[in-house]
């Protein structure tokens, strides 16, 4: 998962959130803002009962938000959505080939870009697509 400054560094780029089922966001500027939260249609606990682990389907909890806004939440984009959102604007710069290797202590994202072969490296695939995603975006 990107780290919580990158994933503010995407959203101040431009980079746009429809809410899916499963996206993972954060709310920041709160004291919620080191929790990760996930979009999700049922609450879902895994609880010891009578001595034995039980999973819980829960219609609400005790303790919630009423509602927050879309603009104040922060998308955490998971690795298959930075690719995607990646690839995207790759096609709108007519970009033909993004490439991701892998090596055991980085990763790193090639693409071609008016001329120049750009590299982004990264801690992981994520934290390399989203180092090339910044750079598009910008464009």
């Amino acid at each position: 998962m990107i780290s919580l400054p990158l994933a503010l560094e995407l959203m101040e780029s431009g980079l746009a959130w429809e809410p899916k089922l499963h996206d993972f966001f954060t709310i920041p500027n709160t004291s919620l803002e080191k929790r990760i939260f996930v979009v999700n249609d049922m609450m879902i606990d895994v609880q010891q009962l009578f001595g034995l682990q039980m999973i819980t389907f829960n219609g609400a909890v005790e303790w919630s938000l009423d509602y927050i806004t879309i603009a104040e939440a922060l998308w955490v984009p998971t690795e298959s959505q930075l690719r995607e959102k990646l690839l995207q604007h790759a096609q709108r710069l007519t970009i033909p080939h993004v490439t991701l290797t892998a090596a055991i202590d980085d990763c790193s994202c090639k693409l071609m870009f008016r001329g120049s072969q750009m590299s982004f490296v990264g801690a992981d695939a994520s934290d390399a697509y989203a180092q090339a995603l910044l750079y598009l975006l910008a464009q």
